[in-house]
């Protein structure tokens, strides 16, 4: 639901809470389930649900909730096809406390623009609970906002001006334009309250 403000302020609501229209991709594994978009893995596993529509600068706003272990990503600038990891960019979605995650690097924990700009930890709320988190394109410059806490604020160009992180060839890190989308590992994992501010090109 938007909020009067938000309304005024020019977000749009990206998910009806009743179908995935406007969304394209993997609708077996990506379902709604009462209001929110739940992720089935019995379905068909991970998978990819993407925005029809292509954005360049943004304000996206979502909330989410974890299961123990629940891995899934925030792809932005992303084509429809390749690994949105590398092909657009990947911001992480992860359930940070989990034991198989202890030795992760540290561009691979939650809301880590993945491969490239590591994001400060301590602001996931406890598994199962909902959290909210906001994701800013501006040009280069990326910010990511957990409940209420700042724990990116980075340019992407200047964090991989000598290499990434990950040493990887990210070629998406070109792209200014892309398809915005949910990017599953085969986790129960559920989304709610989708919206969006175009910032234009």
């Amino acid at each position: 639901m938007l909020s009067a403000e938000e309304k005024s302020d020019g977000f749009v609501s990206l998910f009806n809470g009743k179908d995935l229209k406007g969304w394209v991709g993997n609708k077996q594994s990506y379902q709604a389930v009462a209001g929110n978009i739940k992720i089935v893995p019995q379905e068909g596993g991970g998978g990819n649900l993407f925005t029809e529509k292509e954005y360049s600068n943004f304000n996206f706003r979502f909330e989410f909730q974890l299961t123990p272990g629940a891995n899934n990503g925030l792809g932005i600038h992303a084509p429809l096809s390749g690994d949105a990891a590398y092909q657009g960019k990947e911001i992480q979605i992860l359930d940070n406390t989990a034991e198989k995650y202890a030795n992760l690097k540290p561009y691979q924990y939650h809301g880590s623009v993945y491969g490239i700009i590591p994001a400060k930890r301590g602001a996931l709320k406890p598994v199962g609970e909902w959290n909210q988190e906001e994701v800013i394109v501006q040009g280069s410059s990326i910010k990511v906002i957990l409940n209420g806490t700042t724990i990116v604020d980075g340019d992407l160009k200047e964090a991989s001006k000598d290499g990434t992180m990950d040493g990887k060839d990210h070629p998406g890190l070109q792209r200014t334009k892309g398809h915005i989308g949910f990017l599953g590992h085969g986790d129960v994992l559920q989304f709610r309250n989708i919206r969006i501010k175009d910032l234009g090109e």
